[in-house]
């Protein structure tokens, strides 16, 4: 599927260097499924989001295969360290709120050149939500249709930060059951199916420690209760 991935670049080496005892020792991580990960190719990474720890779990968990290059919320480029690391590792800054299409067009050009490209179906951690699928994903898969779609789910991550708590952590790569992008299939429709079939093995988590985790829990009890409302008068 491609020729092999260049080198890791020396600013992502450092994030591994840091994340993988992280990840392997404190938080216990297993990993399945690599082998449906191309060594190299254009490669689309498609992710559930529940915690601030999930590019890393997966970073570490593909550490021996592949560099992953994310779009990631333009927020993490605050400061000039941490800006020089998201450069390094080959990041793209997307600004919530707009249409990103300068975002958007970057990562096709690095996806066609043999990239892997990381996304977030839902844009944002769920916090416990139920949030739509964009559809971005869906546009990399139409405007690089060479490119092998690869689901990861991931689960425990939210238990990281939650000492003494001890966690574990999983991260399960997958080819979708459905297939790739089918004819005909518009990108929403490819999105929501990829978003779908991630969150059945993959629950939304609720992260954060005891305070935290209580405040985004009654946000998502009472954004669940307004969506069952039934709207209209009768």
């Amino acid at each position: 599927m491609g020729s092999a991935a260049p080198p890791k670049t020396i600013a992502y080496r450092i994030v591994l260097a840091i994340g993988t005892p992280i990840m392997r020792t404190w938080s216990r991580l297993t990993v399945t499924g690599l082998d449906c990960l191309p060594a190299g190719g254009p490669t689309l990474i498609v992710a559930d989001h529940d915690s601030y720890w999930d590019p890393i779990a997966i970073a570490v968990a593909a550490r021996d295969k592949r560099q992953i290059r994310a779009l990631a919320k333009s927020s993490l480029w605050k400061t000039r360290v941490a800006a020089a690391l998201m450069n390094g590792m080959g990041h793209i800054p997307v600004v919530r709120g707009v249409s990103n299409e300068d975002a958007m067009a970057t990562a096709v050009e690095e996806l066609a050149k043999g990239a892997c490209i990381g996304m977030f179906p839902e844009g944002t951690r769920s916090l416990g939500r139920h949030l739509r699928a964009r559809s971005g994903v869906g546009r990399l898969a139409e405007a690089v249709p060479e490119a092998t779609v690869v689901c990861v789910r991931t689960n425990g991550s939210t238990d990281v930060v939650r000492v003494p708590k001890r966690p574990s952590v999983s991260v399960e790569f997958f080819l979708p059951s459905g297939g790739q992008l089918q004819p005909g299939e518009s990108a929403h429709a490819f999105s929501d199916r990829l978003l779908a079939e991630l969150r059945k093995g993959a629950p939304r988590e609720i992260p954060g420690r005891k305070r935290t985790a209580a405040k985004y829990r009654a946000r998502a009890d009472a954004a669940a209760g307004a969506d069952a409302e039934p709207s209209g008068a009768a």
